[in-house]
């Protein structure tokens, strides 16, 4: 599944220059295979799982993990991946790729306090230089094989379009961001735990920019509203 998640994705998106997240954002979790943690995603209500459409197969069995280190002995929950129905890929970022997807818990998740979702409309206008966290399973650099891990960095907002947020993660800035395996990972609107938006893609080294799909939008809410 590993192989899959970056061939299909391009540049499937690990947290660079970012801190190990410990029990900070314990409603964030990995698909899990064997022994990678391969994508990442949020709990959003104690049945459902958000995460990128690019990360599995509609009505694909997986397992998720919510243990900050994902090993061999870690508890993992079963549940279906459902992908939004219009996803696709290409077209540029005008377009919206409708890369979103759930998984549905066999069982609901106790003892994890589910995130929040935006609002429609709610990331328009936002000041350039709002700040973000982004959370997730991945390496913590293009070259780097240190998946498994949850950790979290915080990202600004570079640009805003009807689809997407670009933010801002060089390091020499002090920023932080996503690289692979953060693929489908939350990017909470500043220390809330509300997700604007989630991982999808960004520059291949992980070094300048994520680029994440708002969760604003109607599309997305209509695709969520299925679930929750």
């Amino acid at each position: 599944m590993l192989v899959t998640v970056l061939v299909c994705s391009g540049v499937a998106l690990a947290i660079t220059f970012g801190t190990d997240d410990g029990t900070k954002h314990p409603n964030v979790g990995a698909l899990v295979d064997g022994s990678i943690a391969y994508c990442s995603g949020t709990l959003i209500s104690p049945t459902v799982f958000l995460t990128a459409a690019h990360c599995g197969t509609d009505g694909e069995r997986v397992m998720v993990t919510f243990d900050s280190t994902y090993t061999s002995s870690s508890t993992t929950y079963e549940g279906t991946f459902h992908q939004d129905p219009d996803y696709s890929t290409g077209g540029g970022r005008q377009r919206d790729p409708h890369d979103i997807a759930v998984v549905v818990f066999d069982k609901p998740i106790t003892g994890i306090t589910p995130a929040d979702l935006p609002t429609l409309g709610q990331l328009d206008g936002l000041a350039k230089g709002t700040q973000f966290t982004a959370v997730g399973y991945g390496v913590s650099s293009g070259r780097g094989a240190d998946v498994n891990v949850r950790r979290y960095a915080v990202s600004t907002l570079s640009a805003i379009t009807p689809n997407y947020l670009e933010l801002s993660q060089k390091g020499k800035k002090g920023q932080g961001g996503t690289c692979y395996g953060d693929s489908g990972g939350p990017n909470f609107l500043g220390e809330t735990n509300t997700i604007a938006a989630i991982t999808i893609t960004g520059d291949a080294m992980c070094k300048s920019r994520n680029t994440v799909l708002r969760l604003d939008t109607q599309a997305a809410l209509d695709f969520l509203g299925k679930y929750v």
